[in-house]
């Protein structure tokens, strides 16, 4: 009964002014907060219902934007789809050979550290320089790879015609999704490392004992100890694969045809190329309603397959 009664004497000296202090401490942040969070989020969901091309007036437009965008353009449509693709693409890509690199590099072995150090750095990696040694690599005309297969097909005269990654609407897209699980799938291996490690030893030797194989032990222990992992990772990437921009933006600029333009691509063309602020507001409005409703049904899908540990 003595830590009760401590507890009480400690709430016996407190005064009601130190709240205030605190929020006094917390008032700088909470200002920037305010100015550059919060009231440019405001600005830009009034912003959403105006026309405003950055020289002439504001004008009211009511819903007309978000009309616009989900029936008569056709290039939004075309836009969703890319980056739909992107998702599809980039996300199991990262979880699962992020899971592979991190069971493979969960070992004791000498020089472990140094795998894991070559496989993260891409990740602090600057995105431009990146997106610029993958055009150096799959550019048809000068690319070291892509370039001298097609220089040996155009010689010798191959019936198939190689792989133009950069200007083909159907590889465009493949050749951002392979730059972009490249660029991070280190940090997918760092967190599941970081999950792997605290799964206990206990587990795998009493699998042992009871004759299971690596790949039982992998599907059984393994597997539903990292799920809480697992959907941390797929929520933060599914994410950034919706807001996809510097990739595709650097490798493609978003061609053939748009066929590589993702959505915040398309969301800075009206905004800063065509002075389209309205539509460009409306544009991000409804991508931040789909990332919610997509983050929201994997919150409650996570209750079936997420073990947490009791």
């Amino acid at each position: 009964m003595a830590k009760p009664q401590r507890i009480d004497s400690q709430w016996k000296h407190w005064n009601p002014q130190q709240q205030s202090e605190g929020y006094l401490f917390l008032l700088p942040s909470l200002f920037g907060f305010s100015t550059f969070v919060i009231i440019p989020i405001l600005i830009s969901l009034a912003l959403s219902f105006t026309e405003w091309d950055l020289i002439r007036p504001v004008s009211f437009a009511g819903f007309g934007n978000y009309y616009e965008l989900l029936t008569a353009d056709r290039i939004f449509l075309k836009v969703a789809g890319n980056t739909l693709i992107y998702v599809i693409l980039i996300v199991p890509g990262q979880l699962l050979l992020g899971l592979i690199l991190a069971v493979a590099l969960n070992q004791s072995l000498r020089g472990i550290l140094c795998y894991r150090l070559v496989i993260f750095m891409p990740v602090i990696t600057n995105i431009v320089a990146v997106a610029i040694v993958f055009q150096f690599f799959l550019n048809r005309d000068f690319g070291i790879a892509s370039g001298w297969i097609w220089q040996i097909a155009d010689a010798t005269g191959w019936p198939v015609a190689p792989p133009d990654w950069l200007n083909s609407q159907e590889l465009s897209k493949v050749a951002v999704a392979m730059l972009t699980v490249w660029k991070n799938v280190g940090f997918s291996m760092m967190i599941y490392l970081a999950g792997l490690q605290s799964v206990p030893d206990s587990l795998y030797d009493a699998a042992r004992v009871d004759g299971a194989g690596n790949w039982q032990s992998f599907f059984h222990i393994t597997l539903p100890m990292v799920s809480p992992t697992t959907f941390f990772l797929l929520i933060i990437q599914m994410i950034g694969a919706f807001q996809l921009f510097a990739e595709p933006y650097v490798l493609t600029r978003g061609g053939p045809a748009q066929s590589s333009l993702s959505i915040v691509q398309y969301i800075y063309q009206n905004a800063f190329e065509y002075g389209l602020m309205g539509k460009a507001a409306a544009i991000a409005w409804l991508l931040f309603v789909v990332i919610l409703f997509m983050t929201l049904v994997q919150f409650w899908l996570q209750r079936r397959w997420v073990h947490y540990e009791s």
